[in-house]
C-alpha cells in the first residue's frame, strides 16, 4: 500500500511538471516608474533609458520562450498569443510613456 501511494505521488508530481507550462517562461517585471521629464536630470533619463532597453531585451527573451514552449506543446498557440500580446502591450505602454517624458525633457532643455 505504501509503495502504491509513493508511485501515485510520483506520477502526480510528474504530470504537474509536464502541464505546468508557465514554469519555464516568466514574464519580466516592467520598470516601476518613468522619470518626470519636467524635473528629471539627464542621469535619471539615461538610467531610465538603460532600464527600458534591458526590459525590452527581457520581453524579447520571454516571447522566444513562449514560442519554444508552444513548439514543445506545453502551451497552446492561443495561450502563447495571449501572453505574447500582453507582454508587448505592456512594453509599448511603458515605452510610449517614457517617450512622452523624453519630449518634455527635450523641450525643457532645448
Amino acid at each position: 500500500m505504501t509503495r502504491l501511494c509513493a508511485v501515485a505521488l510520483c506520477m502526480a508530481l510528474a504530470s504537474l511538471g509536464s502541464n505546468d507550462a508557465f514554469a519555464a517562461c516568466n514574464a519580466p517585471m516592467a520598470p516601476s516608474k518613468v522619470p518626470d521629464g519636467s524635473s528629471a536630470t539627464k542621469a535619471e533619463m539615461l538610467a531610465a533609458m538603460t532600464t527600458l532597453k534591458r526590459y525590452d531585451g527581457d520581453v524579447s527573451a520571454y516571447v522566444k520562450c513562449l514560442e519554444f514552449e508552444m513548439k514543445r506543446d506545453r502551451i497552446s498557440s492561443l495561450e502563447r498569443e495571449r501572453l505574447h500580446n500582453a507582454a508587448i502591450e505592456q512594453l509599448k505602454a511603458i515605452a510610449d510613456r517614457f517617450n512622452g517624458e523624453v519630449h518634455v525633457y527635450k523641450a525643457r532643455h532645448g
